[in-house]
């Protein structure tokens, strides 16, 4: 069992950043960011794989920057040129599977965080 405890979330201005950040309590090998808005569906964010293969999720990209710390088994959020859009709770997913694909299938991620709330305001 591994548990992900979420930090970082908070309110900020349009074109603010934040960086998020999500603690594991055991290996980890794919791990990503997913977030869900008032009345959506949750989505995927940024994901990166055992190898350090990335996605970003399009209307992030170029804003948002996903990196894993494994000595602290730790992965970020940095998020830069925040739009009133990215408002969400934002929760950190993980496996433990070797051969994971790292992508937006939520089934593919057994563990996940409480969440974390990220407001941005115009």
């Amino acid at each position: 069992q591994v548990q992900l405890v979420e930090s970082g979330g908070g309110s900020v201005q349009a074109g603010g950043s934040l960086r998020l950040s999500c603690t594991a309590s055991g290996y980890t090998s794919c791990m990503g960011w997913f977030r869900q808005a008032p009345g959506k569906e949750r989505e995927g964010v940024a994901t990166i794989t055992r190898v350090g293969y990335i996605t970003y999720e399009d209307s992030v990209k170029g804003r948002f920057t996903i990196f894993k710390d494994n000595a602290k088994n730790t992965l970020y959020l940095q998020m830069n040129s925040l739009k009133p859009e990215d408002t969400a709770m934002y929760y950190c997913a993980a496996t433990r599977e070797f051969f994971c694909r790292g992508g937006y299938s939520q089934s593919e991620y057994k563990y996940w965080g409480q969440g974390t709330q990220v407001t941005v305001s115009s």
